[in-house]
């Protein structure tokens, strides 16, 4: 898949042999409703501007970015990690078997999964070549 010239393409060297591609979105500021900063109750989540005299709608540049479209990333980047690859959200032993012949893929493990089916898919993933984002033997911090 060729990338766009605008998508800046970091390559890290990991050994001699190998070279890894990292991809590099665009930067996008935090959008933030007006006030979230001075008011306790406004919650850091975007809600659109209504009313006539509101600052954040009349694009005052003191308030904050509004989302646009132009902050979008380009279609062969969008979706993706950092290292250049896509996620799948695999739900079941059979769903893992299917990702062994894409090589661009990694693995997420649906949250509805048990405990026991987590750790047998993790050990099949093992055994496959396949990479889990969200495995928890990755994450020792974390509970479950």
């Amino acid at each position: 898949m060729r990338l766009p010239n605008r998508v800046k393409i970091m390559v890290v060297k990991k050994q001699a042999k190998t070279r890894k591609r990292r991809i590099r979105k665009k930067n996008k500021p935090a959008f933030y409703p007006l006030n979230f900063g001075f008011m306790k109750s406004v919650k850091g989540r975007w809600r659109k501007p209504h009313g006539t005299a509101n600052k954040k709608r009349k694009k005052c540049r003191f308030a904050g970015a509004l989302p646009k479209i132009g902050y979008r990333n380009p279609k062969a980047v969008r979706g993706m990690r950092v290292e250049g690859r896509s996620e799948v959200l695999v739900r079941n032993p059979e769903e893992l078997k299917r990702l062994k012949e894409k090589k661009d893929v990694v693995a997420r493990i649906a949250g509805s999964v048990g405990a026991k089916k987590r750790a047998a898919m993790g050990a099949q993933a093992r055994a496959l070549g396949i990479t889990i984002v969200n495995l928890r033997e990755n994450h020792p911090g974390e509970k479950g």
